[in-house]
């Protein structure tokens, strides 16, 4: 079983920034992915950015404005959002995958977006 603890969610305005972190209970080198998915109010839960065996891929809605990122020392993977549009406004959930291919969701945090 592995745990999640996200944070950095908040109400920010357009325009402004907020940088997500995800700390896994295991280490992040034992892990093959991990991930950031959003969801909207009454929308599915789609995938913001994710880093899979080295490669990062990022939505077309987030290219240039957000960066997904790992720092091995302090076992943490961070989403940096800039440029939010209020479109941005929804959970964050952290998403981790073992090399066993078992997937696991952080509990989510809230990020909202104001004109």
């Amino acid at each position: 079983q592995v745990q999640l603890v996200e944070s950095g969610g908040g109400l920010v305005q357009t325009g402004g920034s907020l940088r997500l972190s995800c700390a896994p209970s295991v280490s992040i080198e034992s892990l093959s992915a991990m991930g950031w998915y959003r969801q909207a109010p009454g929308k599915q839960r789609e995938l913001v950015a994710v880093i899979h065996r080295g490669t990062v891929a990022i939505a077309d809605s987030a290219k240039g404005r957000f960066t997904i990122s790992r720092d091995n020392a302090a076992n943490t993977v961070y989403l940096q959002m800039n440029s939010l549009k209020v479109e941005d406004t929804g959970v964050y959930y952290c998403n981790v995958q073992t090399r066993l291919g078992q997937p696991y969701w952080g509990q989510g945090t809230q990020v909202t977006v104001s004109s």
